[in-house]
């Protein structure tokens, strides 16, 4: 495959996968075209690879934990959020995937990653794992706490001892 099959074929998923992970649509596209124009640099390696698609999904998900890591990028999410909507609303339910989407951004890097991941790229935990580099049991500790997170903001009363 070259390398202009696999941008044409997967670039618009690795741009969803930038924008969910990044949260900005700008940044997703300066995301993308960075870690693109640094495969194509090596695409004969990558492709060489025996899953070239989880090797550049995992330098998109590094690219963005770096940008993180720059303190010159860090912003800061607000823990208020716009009042509630009311029941017959039709804006209703755009503020709350707004508001989710808020709580999912305020998440750490790795955790809002595997939840990226595994909800949005319906990704097995095993390929997630070889995308982060870590371990299966890494990536569903990942999960558990960011769920756990999520309904606790939320409000979703949780019981011990049972999975989320």
């Amino acid at each position: 495959m070259t390398f202009e099959e696999y941008v044409a074929t997967r670039g618009p998923a690795l741009l969803r996968l930038a924008r969910l992970l990044t949260g900005d649509e700008h940044r997703a596209e300066d995301l993308t075209q960075d870690v693109l124009a640094r495969a194509y640099v090596h695409w004969r390696r990558i492709v060489r690879a025996d899953r070239p698609d989880v090797y550049v999904r995992r330098m998109l998900v590094n690219a963005n934990h770096s940008w993180w890591r720059r303190r010159s990028s860090r912003e800061l999410a607000t823990s208020t959020f716009a009042e509630q909507p009311q029941r017959g609303d039709l804006g209703g339910e755009s503020a709350d995937r707004d508001e989710m989407w808020r709580l999912i951004a305020a998440l750490p890097n790795r955790q809002r990653a595997v939840l990226v991941l595994r909800y949005y790229e319906d990704l097995d935990d095993a390929t997630i794992a070889q995308i982060l580099g870590c371990s299966p049991v890494t990536v569903r500790t990942h999960a558990m706490r960011a769920l756990i997170h999520l309904r606790e903001r939320c409000g979703v009363p949780t019981t011990n001892g049972s999975r989320p």
